[in-house]
């Protein structure tokens, strides 16, 4: 099987930082995780390439590289809101004509936007630039509050850690959720974080070690077939149903049963992946009751249905 090509493009002075989310998903060669992805770099201009750290990075490819490109990332654009040189924006349409998947990573939304490719659609990007991002290109509907926004064609994320999540994101689109968690789990990071969550944006309060959720989280995860409710959950951390949603709020960006049906379908998804288990059976076994909720709730959230979803990531269609 071919493997999928990531290019990242960078600009002077480029951000290590976000340039390693990228690099860490896409490139990062793991003992126990399929090799699926092939990952390079390249520039306007090849050669030396100046970095907010102080240190140069060497590109040895230039905007030709973007045309075998499957994948596209902007790993960030410093400074915001500063215009790329027609070349790129071009080399960028190009690729996009092509069916390059194009993602964005903090302020290389700014860069994206530049293209038209946004116009009509969400994005985001850190939420210190979204007023701009909005200023600067009133046809694009900017989102301030999430972590990533995905169109399938094009994406686009927040702050730099919003750019593991969107980078994990696509892993899973490509090839399913079992895999992006064997990523996760070598970066030590949750496996899923959904797109709609918050960005956190304000300083958020000092949590207790008492008022951490964590406990809580894994006693749930651990019990995802009994019949849970908010209410359930509530009486588990001894609190009131309103006091326990006010902290999924703070610390979680979600209500709690956003959060626990999040959890019984990404559970659904690595059954669907992993075993040949009827729908009707893994949907008890994710205490989503009945393979009729079951795919509902996948198509609402991923848009496909399980039959489908395990005929593309299933280990028997790995296997072929």
């Amino acid at each position: 099987m071919r493997r999928h090509r990531v290019v990242a493009l960078l600009n002077p002075p480029q951000s290590p930082f976000e340039l390693a989310c990228a690099a860490e998903v896409f490139g990062n060669t793991r003992e126990d995780v399929p090799d699926c992805y092939d990952f390079r770099i390249c520039a306007e201009q090849s050669g030396p390439l100046p970095t907010t750290a102080g240190y140069p990075i060497v590109v040895d490819a230039g905007l030709a590289a973007l045309r075998k490109a499957d994948t596209v990332i902007i790993p960030g654009w410093q400074p915001p809101g500063a215009p790329a040189s027609p070349k790129v924006v071009n080399a960028l349409r190009a690729a996009h004509r092509r069916g390059a998947r194009i993602a964005a990573i903090c302020t290389g939304a700014f860069v994206l936007a530049q293209t038209g490719l946004l116009d009509g659609r969400r994005a985001t990007t850190h939420w210190r630039q979204t007023a701009e991002l909005a200023a600067s290109f009133p046809r694009v509907r900017v989102d301030p509050d999430v972590l990533y926004v995905d169109h399938g064609d094009v994406a686009t994320s927040a702050g730099t850690g919003a750019g593991i999540d969107l980078c994990l994101h696509l892993v899973r689109r490509d090839h399913g959720a079992a895999h992006a968690a064997l990523i996760a789990r070598n970066m030590v990071l949750p496996p899923h974080r959904e797109g709609s969550q918050l960005q956190y944006a304000g300083p958020p309060a000092p949590v207790r070690p008492d008022e951490s959720l964590a406990p809580l989280l894994d006693w749930a995860t651990a019990r995802l077939g009994a019949p849970l409710t908010v209410g359930t959950l509530a009486a588990h951390a001894g609190l009131s149903s309103r006091t326990l949603t006010r902290r999924f709020s703070a610390q979680l960006g979600v209500s709690p049963g956003e959060w626990l049906l999040g959890k019984r379908v990404d559970a659904a998804r690595v059954l669907l992946e992993q075993t040949d288990l009827p729908v009707e059976a893994i949907a008890t076994r994710v205490g989503l009751a009945s393979a009729v909720n079951l795919r509902r709730h996948f198509h609402t959230r991923l848009g496909t249905t399980p039959g489908a979803y395990r005929r593309t990531f299933g280990e028997h269609a790995h296997a072929t």
